[in-house]
Parts: structure tokens; sequence; C-alpha cells
């Protein structure tokens, strides 16, 4: 008989991701992600005392908190080339994308807005620059991905043309906040 790995708040939160990438946000219920652990849906509330909402929040940071990386480039280099993987990491989980842009958690964002901003003032921007320029740059993401999620939905717009138009409008954002 195998041994099924622990009972973990990351493991708890990556099986969530999986039922919603699979069947969507409406299908995940404390039971249905306790069948999928191979719990009982009460063990879950260890590691999660609050909850169904205490989940929903985690999923939003999970998802949602991935600051610039260090690296080498100019800031209009690594801005688009970190904004590439986070649109990618946003549409590999659209599924959690209406609970990040109705939801409340201000601090789901706030590593990821910090980063931005800090590479905008290393670049020469002021503080109120880099703070409109991280909230112009993930408003744009966000948006984005959230229009993406229901054109694919939908299927009214092919693959490429979402990547073409994203590029354009990504390199439009950059140069008004990074060139």
């Amino acid at each position: 008989m195998s041994q099924r790995a622990p009972l973990t708040r990351e493991r708890i939160i990556e099986t969530a991701l999986h039922l919603i990438d699979g069947q969507g946000l409406g299908r995940l219920t404390m039971r249905r992600l306790g069948d999928s652990l191979e719990v009982e849906a009460m063990a879950i509330y260890h590691h999660l005392p609050h909850g169904k909402e205490q989940l929903l929040e985690q999923l939003i940071a999970y998802v949602a908190a991935q600051p610039v990386p260090p690296g080498a480039g100019t800031a209009r280099e690594r801005l688009r080339s970190w904004a590439g993987g986070y649109r990618d990491r946003l549409v590999e989980h659209i599924g959690v994308m209406p609970l990040i842009v109705t939801r409340r958690n201000p601090g789901a964002l706030l590593a990821t807005t910090q980063s931005v901003q800090d590479l905008l003032r290393t670049a020469g921007r002021t503080e109120a620059e880099a703070a409109v320029g991280a909230h112009t740059l993930l408003g744009y993401l966000l948006g984005t991905v959230a229009l993406e999620g229901r054109e694919h939905a939908t299927e009214t717009t092919p693959d490429l043309d979402r990547d073409d138009r994203f590029l354009a409008g990504l390199d439009n954002v950059l140069t008004a906040i990074a060139s």
C-alpha cells in the first residue's frame, strides 16, 4: 500500500488549484477538496482554521504573489520578461482570476507591487512615479488576463492574437513607465 504525502497547507492549496484549473472555481467545495486529498474535509481545518474563506485568500496569494526577481538588464527588459511570465502564471490558473479581481486581499499583491516599485525607483523614477507605474503595470496585467479568460471561455479570439495584443499593450505601458 502506498503512503500518501502528509497533509500540509501547501498541498491543500496546490490540490485546490488543480481542482479549480480542471473543474472551475464554482466546483471547489471543502468536501470535494477533502476527497481529492483523500482526507475528511474536517482535516483541512487543522491547516486552515477559517475554512474556505481562508483557502480562497491563500489561493489569491499563491497565484498573484510573484515579485520581480533580481537580475541584469534595463528596467524595461526586466519588466517585460517578468510580465510575460506573470501573465503565463495568471493564465495557467485563470480560474482564480475572479478571486484576484473581486476579493479584498491587500497583502496578496504587496510583495509583487513593491518589487515593481523598487525596480522603477532603481531606474530613476521618483517614489510617486514608481507607485503609479507599478499600479499601472499590474492593472494592465490583471485586467488583460481577466479579459483574456473571458474571451477564452467564449473562444472569440485565437491565442496567437491574444499574445500579440498583450505584447503590444505591454510595450505601450512600459514605454510610459520604464523608458
